[in-house]
């Protein structure tokens, strides 16, 4: 009798661990970045094992000088734990707080955002690979520092949650520009992509200004003054990339970025 119910309960329990591995192969909405948000929730919830800071990389293509408000950026997480059935999420919160911070967008058909847009995480045919992309908008305002947390699975594809790896990781700490719009410069660069001269355009009350030009490391490559009479700026020696121009005139400042092509 006890071994008819433990092969019953065997049986019951094999195909309901298959349909949430399926279930789950699209993706999580619940919190399991591994932030602390997220109660440092990850993947070990539902698989066995448990989560080692490894295998996991979190890369932005925020400058090292702060996110610019309400812009879009590119977040990018790398699972290079080897499994053959992978998956991920990625959120972002405040230093301060752990609070959330901007919103996610998908990358592509592989990935979505979930959680009112507060977390990004795969699809069914994201999966089978190892590095996904999301997009992330800014905030409008100042909100401080920002941090990406990640969670990832590398699964061995047997069918249920037994032997599989979880990994997690984070990205540094980013400071946002901090200007505000009482502080704000409002100029215009053009064009952009650019050659090997950027024109700009400053304010009618702005007579002269300081242009200095970093590149997306946050190392100054340039530095000059414009003018309402100068207002062009010789980029010549710079290599094919992207860059940030930075305009400072008294307590104002602005920023844009531009390609060198």
């Amino acid at each position: 009798m006890r071994k008819d119910y433990f092969f019953k309960l065997t049986l019951f329990l094999i195909p309901l661990l298959g349909f949430m591995f399926i279930s789950f192969s699209g993706g999580r909405d619940s919190a399991f970045s591994s932030s602390p948000g997220d109660s440092n929730n990850n993947c070990t919830t539902c698989h066995a094992g448990t989560a080692t800071a490894a295998n996991l990389s979190v890369t932005t293509d925020i400058p090292v000088t702060g996110y610019e408000f309400n812009t879009e950026y590119n977040i990018t997480v790398t699972n290079s734990g080897g499994g053959t059935r992978n998956g991920f999420q990625v959120t972002a919160e405040k230093d301060s707080d752990n609070s959330k911070i901007g919103t996610f967008a998908a990358g592509g058909a592989d990935t979505k955002a979930v959680n009112s847009n507060s977390r990004a995480t795969h699809t069914s045919s994201g999966n089978s690979q190892s590095t996904w992309s999301v997009k992330w908008t800014s905030p409008s305002s100042d909100q401080g520092k920002v941090t990406f947390y990640a969670a990832s699975i590398s699964g061995n594809g047997n069918g249920n949650t037994g032997g599989d790896a979880t990994f997690t990781g984070k990205s540094g700490s980013t400071p946002s520009l901090g200007v505000d719009d009482a502080k704000l410069l409002n100029f215009k660069m053009y064009p952009n992509p650019v050659g090997n001269v950027v024109k700009i355009d400053l304010p009618s009350d702005t007579r002269e200004a300081k242009v200095q030009v970093y590149d997306y490391t946050g190392k100054l490559l340039k530095s000059e003054n414009v003018s309402l009479l100068q207002k062009e700026v010789n980029i010549e020696e710079l290599p094919i990339g992207m860059y940030l121009l930075k305009i400072i005139s008294e307590d104002k400042l602005g920023v844009k970025h531009f390609i060198k092509k």
